[in-house]
């Protein structure tokens, strides 16, 4: 099948609205479209040629470059001097004139070509403009479809293009399929060798983030704040919240009536993930003393750079402090920025210590001493005691 270039004006209209794109972006695609379909019929892939479509008349003109020479050897790239005084007066050897070509027709091997070109330009546009829209869009989620799950990858629909979820970015144990409804957090605009691509995420902090201010309102009024968030996808996350308003419990805001907003964050993440919200404090060691709730905490003491913080603990509380697999004391250390040690502070018994009664001479003249459990005194003073009492009762 021939390429008609008369309809072509008609086909650029048609192809910009049906794809939603500028009509010069098109125009553009489709000229060099026809470049390469001329290269195919009538030139050289290695010519440097211009296409021009005149869009009201439906007229195609092509322009090629060559080099004006006082002998022609290569016509495709060559003019000689006296024809190209034709086209311009003041021209000289050595020069480089456009040569224009009227067209009218490309023959089917031609046309072939062009529509190749074309239609792979045409994906390559649309998909960078849609690209630039969804830029905007970055850090908010999205609602999406799954396309297709592959072996470590799941491919999102989004419309009127596909983003990907990485398995570093999805939430562990989700079962993912086609056509389910879910929704995506939009990580970024990955600018690959294979072109941009939308980096989608369920797995990261700022998704928990974002699903909280949805379900409170009062974040968008600034009554209260997420101070701070860790977050270990499919296992367990920890919020840092504070109020700006006097008398205004955070904590209770973020939980919601009979837990509905905590909830309803959680049916989208998984109930296997659990979630702690806890009050953020200026104050390092509050700070530390809550992020690592339920733990009882004895004591914070803080020292060395970076900054570190060894925290004390009753023996029965030192597992609970580490959580399952280090997991609590780890999300307490990216929730506050402290490296975080946790360490058993046993509580010592009174102990009363003793000396013998054989010894040294000396030592019997030694002061009382105080130690934890109080004044103590040595068995030989005892027993002075115990001669002068005797004494003072047989006088």
């Amino acid at each position: 099948m021939d390429l008609d270039v008369k309809q072509l004006a008609l086909a650029i209209r048609t192809i910009a609205e049906e794809k939603n794109l500028p009509e010069d972006v098109v125009k553009s695609i489709v000229e060099q479209a026809l470049i390469a379909a001329y290269k195919r019929d009538f030139g050289d892939r290695e010519q440097e040629i211009r296409a021009n479509i005149n869009l009201n008349t439906g007229d195609v003109d092509i322009y090629a470059t060559k080099s004006v020479v006082d002998k022609v050897e290569h016509s495709t790239f060559e003019i000689s001097l006296k024809d190209a005084s034709v086209m311009k007066k003041d021209v000289k050897i050595g020069d480089e004139i456009e040569v224009h070509e009227k067209v009218e027709t490309f023959g089917r091997v031609a046309a072939q070509t062009a529509k190749q070109v074309m239609v792979q330009k045409l994906r390559e546009t649309e998909r960078d403009i849609i690209l630039e829209e969804f830029e905007d869009k970055i850090g908010t989620i999205i609602n999406a479809n799954v396309a297709r799950v592959e072996n470590n990858l799941v491919r999102v629909d989004l419309g009127r293009i596909q983003g990907i979820m990485p398995k570093a970015e999805q939430i562990p144990n989700e079962h993912y399929y086609p056509g389910q409804r879910l929704k995506v957090y939009l990580k970024d605009v990955e600018k690959g060798f294979r072109g941009p691509q939308l980096l989608l995420s369920r797995g990261c902090a700022e998704f928990v983030e974002l699903l909280f201010r949805n379900e409170v309102p009062e974040m968008e009024s600034g009554a209260v704040k997420i101070e701070a968030i860790a977050r270990e996808a499919g296992v367990r996350t920890k919020l840092a919240v504070s109020s700006a308003i006097k008398g205004v419990d955070p904590v209770g805001t973020f939980v919601g009536g009979h837990g509905t907003r905590v909830n309803a964050v959680m049916s989208e993440i998984g109930d296997q993930e659990k979630v702690d919200i806890i009050i953020f404090d200026e104050d390092p060691k509050k700070f530390i003393t809550n992020a690592l709730s339920p733990t009882r905490v004895n004591d914070v003491i803080f020292e060395g750079e970076p900054a570190r913080a060894i925290v004390l603990v009753d023996e029965d509380q030192q597992s609970i402090a580490i959580g399952k697999s280090g997991q609590n004391v780890r999300l307490a250390s990216k929730l506050t920025g402290f490296e975080i040690d946790i360490k058993a502070s046993v509580s010592q018994p009174e102990k009363v210590a003793e000396v013998e009664i054989n010894q040294p001479v000396e030592a019997t003249n030694m002061k009382v001493e105080t130690v934890k459990s109080g004044k103590l005194k040595k068995k030989t003073d005892l027993e002075n005691e115990l001669l002068e009492a005797i004494e003072e009762h047989g006088e």
